[in-house]
């Protein structure tokens, strides 16, 4: 997966400019970035701190790793099934 170019304060920050009263257009050719990727943006980390948003990202890469282990896992019972049904 591609790897965001802005961290979550500065996408938690562009929120709350919008919010605040900006325009969408205004705070999104200000960062660079189009409509449609802010409002996922904000779908995403609306109503987070900046704290909060941090948490997630390390609850998303324990989960990543979780369900990594657990794919092996069942891979791995996969194939000592189909070892010992041959035998």
């Amino acid at each position: 997966m591609r790897k965001s170019r802005f961290t979550e304060a500065r996408i938690i920050g562009m929120i709350k400019e919008q919010e605040a009263g900006m325009p969408t257009a205004e705070v999104c050719r200000r960062h660079g970035l189009s409509p449609a990727t802010f409002y996922k943006l904000k779908a995403k980390y609306g109503g987070m701190k900046v704290s909060e948003a941090a948490r997630l990202k390390v609850l998303e890469d324990e989960n990543t790793k979780l369900k990594r282990l657990l794919a092996d896992t069942m891979l791995d019972n996969v194939v000592l099934k189909d070892l010992l049904g041959k035998s």
